[in-house]
């Protein structure tokens, strides 16, 4: 089973996470509610089940809280995926969300890299500061070893953008992960 199961305290938050890349239920906690419904969708589309709870300092604001949770699934992700043999690597998706369209191009390379280009309209969604996302896919990058691009090519609502970045992320990941082989796939033999 490729599985990860991480706990993380900080001054800031305190974080358990039990991740499996190959499907069971998902249940997630993080006292934002539009995170939790980020979160659910992301892992649906991905096919993991995933049980995570966050208790953050959301007496300040919801960033510690969004952006250690991109740290430590970044983490799980890496964890799971081991010496990545077999997998395909590579994955992308489109997702159309009412009037926006958002897409996602990624590689588990171990190179971490985020290209994110997304233009948040309205600065808040419920009490989720839409500026979080970038931070969010931001800490998942650098903490999986993903180049990670991301793209709105348009759209106005920022409830619709984010959720379309956060569906194309499973959707790519969930294609990415998929085990077609036995080796590792690249040229120099490791990843």
């Amino acid at each position: 089973m490729r599985t990860a199961s991480i706990t993380r305290t900080t001054k800031e938050t305190d974080i358990t996470l039990e991740l499996s890349l190959d499907g069971g239920q998902v249940q997630v906690s993080t006292g934002i509610g539009f995170f939790d419904h980020m979160l659910t969708a992301l892992a649906f589309y991905a096919g993991w089940g995933m049980k995570l709870t966050v208790k953050g300092d959301l007496q300040v604001d919801g960033h510690h809280t969004v952006e250690d949770t991109g740290i430590v699934l970044g983490q799980a992700l890496k964890e799971a995926l081991g010496e990545k043999k077999g997998i395909r690597r590579f994955g992308s998706a489109f997702v159309p969300m009412d009037e926006a369209l958002c897409f996602t191009a990624l590689d588990f390379s171990n190179r971490p890299y985020l290209v994110f280009d997304a233009n948040m309209p309205q600065p808040m969604i419920g009490d989720y500061d839409s500026c979080l996302t970038l931070e969010f896919m931001r800490a998942l990058a650098y903490n999986a070893g993903l180049t990670l691009h991301q793209k709105c090519h348009y759209g106005v609502n920022a409830h619709h953008i984010t959720e379309g970045l956060y569906k194309s992320l499973g959707l790519a990941i969930k294609d990415a992960v998929k085990v077609e082989g036995s080796g590792v796939v690249s040229t120099k033999g490791v990843l």
